[in-house]
């Protein structure tokens, strides 16, 4: 049974789109070496409607609590109305497989979910329509089930299933029209099995339904065709299984895996499907931003009093190739409508774009999106590259579906725009006949050769034929780094597109190359999303500088990394934090003094025992060991007891010569954690002083 829960699903159609496979190394155990119930549910219960990934995923969890989870995520998936206090799919389901147990595949040894007849019932539901021919002397024993209005699940609208007694005994078999063939079914025929027309005519004289079933399962075929249907066989051994597994988007069994030891509990079987866009645009201060959009399936909205209210956690993550973390962020997003601003919002899909600076390198990009009220969350994963700064080269081209010059948001930081001009794109580069595609990209190193005479060529291609091809010199262009040109759609019809953008040299030759695919639907208006954005400071703020530092610290590139966090705490010398980043990397270069300089000051502010331990650091590497203690017994009273400092004012009292208070401290670590060895040698030494 679902939660009661007033809520508001915004649910937002999404056009089909590929989400790249998240890698997962976990041993995969066989289905043998899970407890008893999960097995019986994986074997049984869901065996005819789990995906191939699903099951693969399944028999990756490590416990029963991921198991329960997974088990409870499956079932949500395949819920038609999660608004409904009962999972609709889940009842149905089991109702179909209590059916084949009891009712069905009875003249066999196992149980009626193995049988044919069983299988094809828990899949496809019951018939409309059943004619039985069990007791004539002519047939063997004969089932044919009548299916009517099953176009909505991707088959035939109406269609026959045949089961059979090949012997005229034992359990119903499913019957193949090709594999059988109409002789099968005949008890006394004596001519040539191959002949379909002579066994055809015999079952006419028995029922003039079986004789056309015999041959193809598909009523628009009889009376047509004189030999078994290919189309039936399709039908049975590829549709049809496929009905339960076709509907079900079943990324959400990767994401599960991937983040079950980041995501609570609560979160971990409510995976939204999503579609994303993820760019690396440089900024002219040389700086390199990722651009990220996600558009998830539906955002859900809870209503509280009056109001109705979504609150986003971002957790953002790039990861280099070695496995190291070099940057990492997390963003608040609270969302608080009235009724009007939620009705407003209802057809349309929901963007949450974004932006951070990143330095030069391969990653792992890893977006993780919470709804903490709804208790849901999604996810973009892509592998993005941040180029040198030298070198020739044409940035990834942008399709946009719309362009806003002179944007109200000009000399901010925002997703998306460059400049003044603001891009909006979609990921899926879906396009109307009525728009005009803008592709941006951006032409980056060019020798000053290269600047003055190169030329841009457009080609769109449809399946390998040229459709258009212009060109434009690039010293035409007033921005010859950020580049915006328009392309009119008008008069192309609906089907898959490739533009490629080329610079081409002074002797005619391509020098670069970049290309995109996008899509021109055949609908008049495609869904286009609202937009939520972080506002972030211009590209010149300081914080950028400390951002960047600290990555290049978590690359192991320390000189590069101080000098930018010296730049931001320089620049915002009262922000607490560019300056305890800065202390950090000073103390490890044994720069003591210079430590005092910068963390004085916020002795006198809210900020001060952020510093107190970089301060008593500092004072005892500069031997200034009364200030370093009464630093330290500072941090003791705030913070409470941490053996690492006691041990710090422990050497101090000791190097003072104040031997009973370095005892005091140094035994009082060891009461916290009684091994270490060190400690123990120091106090033991304290023995021999009066």
């Amino acid at each position: 049974m679902k939660k009661k829960a007033v809520v508001l699903c915004l649910v937002l159609l999404l056009v089909p789109g590929f989400l790249s496979s998240l890698s997962y190394a976990q041993k995969k155990k066989s289905p043998k070496d899970l407890p008893l119930n999960y097995r019986k549910w994986l074997e049984e219960e869901v065996t005819y409607i789990i995906t191939p990934k699903e099951k693969e995923v399944f028999l990756q969890l490590e416990n029963d609590r991921e198991r329960e989870i997974f088990i409870e995520a499956f079932w949500k998936q395949r819920d038609s109305d999660p608004l409904t206090p009962e999972n609709e799919f889940k009842v149905e389901h089991h109702k179909r497989l209590a059916y084949a147990n009891q009712f069905l595949g009875k003249e066999g040894p196992g149980a009626g979910w193995r049988s044919d007849m069983g299988r094809l019932h828990i899949i496809l539901g019951a018939p409309q329509q059943i004619d039985r021919f069990e007791n004539l002397s002519e047939i063997y024993p004969v089932v044919l089930w009548f299916y009517d209005g099953m176009f909505k699940y991707g088959l035939p609208n109406s269609f026959y299933i045949m089961f059979f007694k090949p012997s005229g005994t034992g359990e119903y078999e499913i019957y193949s029209p090709a594999q059988d063939g109409p002789a099968s079914l005949l008890i006394h025929y004596r001519g040539d099995v191959s002949d379909y027309t002579a066994a055809y005519n015999e079952l006419l004289n028995v029922d003039p339904s079986l004789a056309d079933a015999s041959l193809s399962f598909l009523p628009e075929e009889s009376g047509r065709i004189l030999s078994p249907s290919i189309a039936s066989e399709i039908l049975v051994n590829s549709k049809i299984p496929s009905v339960p597994r076709e509907s079900v988007k079943d990324a959400y069994a990767e994401k599960l895996l991937a983040y079950r030891d980041i995501v609570e509990v609560d979160y971990t079987a409510n995976y939204i499907d999503n579609e994303s866009l993820a760019a690396v645009i440089q900024e002219k201060s040389g700086i390199a931003f990722v651009h990220y959009l996600i558009e998830p399936s539906k955002l859900t909205f809870v209503q509280v009093g009056e109001r109705f209210r979504a609150s986003l956690e971002v957790n953002g993550k790039a990861t280099d190739l070695e496995g190291n973390t070099v940057y990492q962020f997390d963003r608040t997003v609270p969302i608080d409508f009235t009724r009007e601003q939620v009705d407003s919002v209802r057809p349309k899909l929901f963007s949450f774009q974004d932006l951070f600076p990143l330095i030069e390198g391969r990653y792992k990009l890893n977006i993780l999106v919470k709804n903490t009220m709804s208790k849901d969350f999604t996810s973009l994963e892509r592998d993005i590259t941040v180029p040198p700064l030298s070198g020739p080269r044409l940035s990834r081209v942008i399709l946009a579906n719309k362009v806003i010059l002179n944007s109200a948001y000009r000399g901010q930081n925002k997703p998306f725009l460059i400049g003044g001009t603001q891009i909006v794109p979609s990921p899926r580069n879906d396009f109307t006949p009525q728009d005009k595609l803008y592709a941006y990209f951006q032409v980056l190193g060019l020798s000053q050769d290269l600047a003055e005479n190169g030329v841009l060529e457009y080609t769109i291609t449809r399946e390998e034929q040229t459709v258009s091809s212009t060109s434009k010199p690039l010293a035409e262009y007033p921005d010859r780094t950020n580049i915006v040109e328009e392309f009119p759609l008008a008069g192309l019809p609906s089907a898959y597109y490739r533009i490629k953008v080329a610079l081409v040299g002074q002797n005619k030759n391509e020098v670069l190359s970049e290309q995109a695919d996008f899509f021109i639907s055949h609908l008049p208006v495609l869904p286009r999303p609202w937009v939520l954005s972080m506002p972030q400071p211009p590209t010149a703020d300081p914080l950028f500088s400390n951002i960047l530092g600290n990555q290049f610290l978590n690359k192991k590139e320390k000189d590069r990394g101080k000098a930018l966090l010296a730049e931001a705490c320089r620049r915002s010398p009262a922000t607490s934090q560019y300056a305890l980043d800065y202390c950090r990397v000073l103390l490890e270069d044994k720069e003591y003094q210079k430590v005092k300089e910068v963390a004085g000051p916020f002795l006198q502010t809210d900020a001060k025992f952020d510093f107190l331990l970089y301060i008593g650091q500092a004072s005892q590497g500069l031997g200034e060991l009364a200030e370093a203690i009464a630093r330290f017994k500072e941090y003791l009273e705030h913070f409470g007891a941490n053996i690492n400092v006691l041990n710090s004012v422990g050497d101090c009292h000791h190097e003072l010569g104040n031997w009973e208070e370095a005892r005091i401290a140094w035994q009082r670590s060891l009461e916290i954690s009684p091994n270490q060895e060190e400690v123990k040698k120091k106090l033991d030494s304290l023995k021999e002083k009066k």
